[in-house]
């Protein structure tokens, strides 16, 4: 009898950690998406930073994938650029091989998309053929697909608001959508992703500070929304200089221009957050400490410094990129181009950062 009890106990356990090698296998195969997703990011601030986005005037999801391959296809998509406005009042200076240029960025912007719906389904097949899904896993699943479709639906809306002939450049408003849809779908699939790493013994239970860090999360995407007018509105140029706003620390006209529209206006409330946002995540860290010294091996204490730096490294980046706006050369990927990017990338990684945090908070015990 004791050796059947041991047997059936060898067993149980045996096929908890097969459990967990498939959980974990799971989530490592979320979080190489995760690692993809960033590169997307980053693929699209080169896009959005080099002119590039309106250089592929059609959406063919599955012919799109291959870019022209003779000189009259070249002439051809180079032909259709030439009926929108940004190539007649800004690019239409352009040669061939300056269109080929802008239209390698977008095309292999469209391309990595591509590629990580391809990565994602063949992972997706392969599981799902091992038997590696629990139950839990569909709802999350379903919602991440829905997320990776919607957001290329979204992307062609944004890019079809600039293929007119009035309009320079995409629509800031679609821009800023576009670019948190790209975050949303970055979010949940490392939160998915936590759900299958993290044991419990490693949350902190602390409604106050759980409360705290989710208004600065939301605090911060209305952050990233403004950064992403400012990058449509080509706001930065508006008022190049530091720490004023072309001299004054109140733009004149502030409370009778839009706060959405108007570069000037964008450009002050994008600077005012940021500077809100610095003091709550100084005091975010403080309470973080405090509240995370109990629970050495708890993930808040591991992940607490990274809101802490990447704020810091944010701000600094943010002086240095407005001030450097003068700069730009239309066309070339420069210094300001470049810390335009890094900027965009930290305030990324600033709430992955967040979001880590959020996971390892909880607000109060669950039953077991």
């Amino acid at each position: 009898m004791p050796d059947k009890r041991r047997c059936s106990t060898f067993a149980q356990i045996s096929i908890a950690v097969q459990d967990i090698k498939k959980r974990k296998a799971v989530a490592y195969w979320l979080l190489a998406g995760v690692a993809m997703i960033i590169i997307q990011v980053l693929l699209g601030g080169i896009t959005r930073l080099t002119g590039s986005g309106l250089s592929i005037t059609e959406w063919k999801p599955i012919m799109g994938a291959f870019p022209p391959l003779s000189e009259a296809e070249w002439q051809a998509a180079f032909d259709k650029y030439q009926d929108i406005a940004q190539f007649k009042y800004v690019n239409s200076h352009f040669e061939l091989s300056d269109f080929q240029f802008i239209y390698f960025w977008e095309w292999f912007h469209r391309l990595w998309a591509r590629l990580l719906g391809v990565v994602f389904a063949i992972g997706f097949i392969y599981f799902l053929s091992k038997k590696y899904f629990d139950k839990e896993m569909i709802l999350p699943f379903v919602i991440l697909f829905i997320l990776g479709a919607a957001q290329g639906a979204i992307g062609w809306i944004m890019v079809a608001s600039g293929l007119n002939d009035t309009d320079l450049y995409v629509n800031h408003i679609k821009l800023a959508l576009h670019f948190m849809a790209a975050l949303l779908l970055l979010c949940y699939t490392l939160w998915f992703a936590l759900k299958l790493l993290v044991p419990e013994s490693a949350i902190v239970y602390n409604t106050r500070l759980k409360n705290f860090t989710l208004i600065i999360t939301v605090l911060l995407c209305v952050q990233l929304v403004y950064g992403a007018f400012m990058s449509g509105l080509k706001a930065a140029m508006a008022a190049a200089t530091w720490p004023t706003i072309n001299g004054a620390w109140i733009p004149d006209r502030l409370m009778v221009q839009s706060f959405i529209n108007h570069p000037i206006n964008v450009h002050f409330m994008h600077r005012q957050l940021a500077y809100l946002l610095f003091t709550l995540i100084m005091f975010w860290f403080g309470n973080a400490i405090k509240h995370g010294k109990n629970q050495p091996s708890s993930l808040l204490n591991k992940a607490r410094i990274w809101p802490f730096i990447l704020v810091i490294t944010q701000v600094l980046l943010g002086i240095i990129t407005v001030v450097s706006a003068p700069r730009i050369v239309l066309g070339k990927f420069g210094t300001y181009e470049l810390l335009a990017e890094t900027h965009q990338v930290v305030a990324m990684f600033l709430l992955m950062a967040l979001v880590v945090n959020i996971y390892g908070l909880r607000s109060k015990r669950t039953a077991a």
